[in-house]
């Protein structure tokens, strides 16, 4: 029999990951980024291996062992196993970045959508998160702080981009139907939302139900709410000194003296310039939305 063939989905990316060395986390940004390997999923959302993917992630182990890069090891593997080609993604160009915010200042609605439906032609969602969005938020910020354009200009911007990326997260609901449900929340007095839904988008992408609830959430109403609907953790984003403060003042509200504490994954920016202030609340969930979500999901396969 053919390992192409034999595509049945038998083991679980941690029985991989003890075969063959290859860490969830790595199989999970192969996949992403190459097409490879394509596990399968059982009915609780959970990735399931096949023999042909355990062959082509040995083939894959062997090329890197002999110093080949991962992106040329991929291409031989479908090259060895006769896999169709995976799609080019390019990277947007710093022009085509400038382009955005330019767009977004002149409040082209219009021209911002059309530049972001080419970027999504040509790159991944995850791309266009981490390598466009991302970078015409961090630009218009500077560009107010410098006093170049006003509260107003970013603003409407800031509002478009965050209405862009709420449109995604829809339209990865239906991605993440069977998989583990986190409940994810801006703490209290925490007033930015766009990181925290760009990593719901990503999550949702991965397989993992997201109720999204919103900013300046009291920490105790979250607590009760993630354990009403069965949550298996709590994802909690504070991006300043204030809105941590707050959250840390309320901890002891996340649950109550005779429950068992949900696993707490904590995000934003004050976090990534010292994670170790994330200790307070929970585990610091990583510095960008790709890295967090892949962290989180192999914490709960872990956990399930």
């Amino acid at each position: 029999m053919s390992l192409l063939a034999d595509s049945t989905g038998l083991f679980t990316a941690s029985e991989v990951e003890a075969r063959s060395g290859v860490l969830a986390t790595t199989l999970r940004q192969w996949e992403r980024r190459y097409g490879l390997p394509s596990p399968v999923r059982n009915a609780s959302g959970y990735r399931l291996y096949s023999h042909s993917d355990l062959a082509l992630i040995e083939f894959m182990c062997r090329q890197l062992q002999a110093g080949v890069p991962a992106s040329r090891a991929a291409e031989l593997a479908r090259a060895h196993l006769a896999l169709p080609v995976a799609p080019t993604l390019r990277a947007p160009s710093d022009a085509s970045l400038l382009e955005l915010v330019e767009a977004l200042m002149k409040a082209d609605d219009e021209r911002a959508g059309q530049l972001l439906a080419e970027a999504h032609a040509r790159m991944s969602t995850e791309a266009v998160l981490m390598d466009l969005v991302q970078p015409a938020l961090v630009v218009i910020g500077e560009r107010w702080i410098r006093g170049e354009i006003t509260i107003a200009h970013e603003h409407h911007a800031t509002a478009y981009l965050r209405a862009r990326v709420s449109s995604l997260l829809d339209a990865a609901g239906s991605n993440a139907r069977f998989g583990p449900l986190v409940v994810a929340a801006g703490g209290p007095q925490e007033h930015h939302e766009i990181g925290l839904l760009m990593l719901c988008v990503v999550l949702r992408r991965l397989g993992v139900q997201v109720r999204y609830l919103g900013i300046n959430t009291p920490l105790g109403d979250l607590g009760v709410y993630a354990r009403s609907v069965g949550a298996q953790a709590i994802l909690l984003s504070v991006n300043t000194r204030t809105s941590l403060d707050a959250a840390l003042e309320q901890r002891l509200d996340l649950s109550g003296p005779e429950l068992t504490p949900l696993p707490v994954f904590v995000g934003g920016s004050i976090l990534n310039t010292d994670p170790t202030l994330a200790a307070g609340l929970g585990q610091w969930a990583g510095p960008d939305a790709v890295q967090a979500a892949e962290m989180i999901v192999a914490a709960l396969e872990v956990r399930a």
